[in-house]
């Protein structure tokens, strides 16, 4: 009983004692921050040369040291004794009273829990104490995005003009979301994302410190997982220390954190190279079996993939984060792996990616990819990627018509225009695709003869398809035979064309068509030109727009060009023409709104005024 009290003590002790490892190693001066010397450089040289702002704003990710240097900067610039390199010297009282935590010259605030107005003017009533020890008063508000609007507007002009030993720092991770009156008044120094190196090296100092055996494989997943974050990189591993009681293995880690080996994608990859789709899903299924999302493998496929790339090149090799062992296992591989092969594999993962949520068969949406991704390699785009056959012919897609059947309807008479010339592409198409179906005596398909129908009175707006004028996808340009055909056949089809009369209903309806499809930047006069009206005068292919002022009139002129086209192609008339002019004082061009509407009519009929106070209305 007495030792079990003992051993109940001793534990009870040990948990007291402890401190998790974000806080026990967070760091105390310039030089011990991890991944900002840039800044904390900037910092130091600021406070040797006595050239402190009055407001500093600290932005950047969670956990990358905003807060940590923003109570290492309080420190130092009340140190009495500072170090050449700018450093506190951790002796003098100041920075005895700071270590110890009971320092006067140093206030932190919470804004996500006090945002009010209140609490700022409690800020403003302490801003105006003067230092007992040392020579400024530094106040940190963190997340100070979640300040009101009114408590922004309540703290900007102490903001603006603090008393001569009052500093402010501010600190967030939503910059956004800061009014730029505040961000105006600020030294804005933005932190960036811890790279995995130094997250790594950090790790590795702590776990000598604390005696612990690790992997540097298992530190460099755990650098991974963090995200730039060295608090979340400490928080893992506490919590992986706690797990393998002080022996963290790549295994161990893997396993406690959920993440997926590099050695399920090095194999996926192999058996992708070799067109081996059957072990591909039975080895997708294994994943899926032992508890990892689909998602989670389609992103570090692609993000594998990814890697491989950047392992082919000498000079993006730096942008593989992962250890020395598995970097050499990557050139390897990457040394299979075509380029071509890699982009599209790349984005074959990435447009699964983005359908994985909208799939409700998420498992056959991946098979389908991996089948997609296996068969790459046997591309003969792609030469050399894997192992598989080289597929030298693609079957079609689609059925063809014989060529009788095409030599039939080819000769069949024309029920419109455009029914010829699809047919005659169609015809082409069967002859260069199916030739070896043609006997040899029956040589090239004639060019059928295009049957034109006789114009009538009713239609004199000929109608001419694309396909008859040559173009195609993959040959845009049209060859000189084709373009000559082309342009006959437009000449046949408009030979007896005339000028179609039109109405000045007919006119407006078009103006306002064009004046919608103005673009966006031209919005305001495209509602401008809507409410003006073209007049037919009496030439009945002359119109006349009636302007305001003169500004509009050089802009109705400079588009003058292109409104007369546009009405000419639908109107079916090339002698539309157009006139602008400014009005006469006596004229009324402008658009009114409901008030001056209604000012007009009242001043026509007083009654109105009287009918509308009568029933209490009012202008919706």
């Amino acid at each position: 009983m007495y030792i079990c009290k003992e051993l109940m003590q001793t534990i009870t002790t040990r948990m007291e004692n402890y401190i998790v490892s974000a806080r026990k190693y967070r760091p105390s001066t310039f030089n011990s921050v991890v991944g900002q010397k840039s800044l904390t450089t900037t910092l130091k040289n600021a406070i040797l040369t006595q050239k402190l702002a009055h407001a500093y704003l600290f932005c950047g990710p969670r956990g990358v040291g905003k807060t940590t240097c923003a109570r290492i900067f309080a420190k130092t610039i009340n140190c009495m004794h500072l170090t050449p390199e700018g450093e506190a010297c951790n002796e003098c009282e100041s920075c005895r009273a700071f270590n110890e935590q009971r320092s006067y010259n140093i206030h932190e605030l919470d804004a996500a829990s006090n945002n009010s107005v209140e609490d700022i003017r409690s800020l403003i009533e302490q801003v105006r104490i003067p230092p007992q020890i040392g020579n400024y008063k530094v106040y940190i508000i963190d997340e100070v995005h979640m300040l009101s609007q009114a408590a922004f507007n309540a703290f900007l002009k102490t903001l603006e003009e603090p008393p001569h030993h009052a500093i402010f720092i501010l600190a967030t991770t939503e910059k956004h979301k800061i009014l730029p009156t505040i961000l105006s008044r600020c030294q804005i120094y933005d932190f960036n994302r811890i790279s995995v190196h130094d997250t790594v090296e950090h790790l590795l100092y702590v776990a000598q410190q604390e005696h612990i055996h690790v992997e540097p494989e298992a530190l460099n997943i755990i650098a991974q997982k963090a995200d730039g974050g060295m608090r979340d990189a400490l928080s893992i591993f506490d919590q992986i220390v706690s797990f393998t009681q002080g022996n963290v293995t790549y295994q161990s880690v893997i396993a406690n954190l959920n993440v997926l080996d590099y050695e399920y994608f090095f194999q996926m990859t192999d058996l992708l190279l070799g067109n081996k789709v059957p072990d591909a899903m039975l080895l997708f299924n294994d994943i899926l079996n032992k508890g990892f999302d689909g998602s989670h493998f389609i992103t570090g496929l692609g993000a594998h993939f990814r890697d491989l790339l950047v392992s082919r090149d000498s000079s993006t090799l730096p942008l593989l984060e992962v250890g020395d062992n598995i970097r050499q296992r990557y050139q390897e591989q990457a040394m299979r792996c075509e380029p071509k092969f890699l982009y599209r594999a790349m984005k074959l993962c990435n447009d699964c990616d983005l359908n994985y949520r909208a799939s409700k068969n998420k498992r056959l949406l991946v098979e389908i990819t991996l089948i997609q991704l296996a068969q790459l390699t046997t591309d003969e785009d792609v030469p050399g990627c894997g192992q598989g056959p080289a597929r030298t012919t693609l079957k079609p897609t689609f059925n063809q018509k014989t060529v009788a059947q095409q030599q039939q309807g080819a000769s069949a008479p024309a029920s419109s225009v455009q029914s010829a010339p699809q047919q005659y592409q169609q015809a082409a198409t069967t002859d260069t695709s199916s030739s070896a179906a043609v006997p040899a005596s029956e040589g090239k398909l004639k060019e059928p003869e295009i049957a034109m129908p006789e114009t009538s009175s009713a239609q004199k707006i000929p109608t001419v398809n694309k396909s008859s004028m040559g173009f195609s996808i993959k040959n845009p340009r049209p060859t000189m035979s084709e373009s000559s055909h082309a342009q006959t056949t437009v000449h046949q089809a408009s030979g007896t064309d005339e000028d179609q009369a039109f109405s000045e209903q007919d006119l407006r309806r078009y103006w306002l068509e064009f004046a919608q499809r103005l673009p966006k930047e031209e919005a305001a006069n495209a509602g401008r030109m809507k409410t003006m009206s073209p007049h037919l005068l009496d030439d009945n292919t002359t119109f006349e727009i009636v302007v305001d002022n003169e500004i509009v009139k050089k802009y109705m002129e400079d588009i003058m060009p292109k409104v007369r086209s546009y009405l000419c192609a639908q109107l079916h008339n090339s002698k539309v023409s157009m006139t602008v002019r400014v009005s006469n004082p006596q004229e009324v061009v402008k658009a009114y709104n409901r008030v001056e509407q209604y000012q007009m009519m009242n001043q026509k009929n007083p009654q109105l005024q009287h009918l509308r106070e009568e029933f209490g209305l009012e202008f919706s």
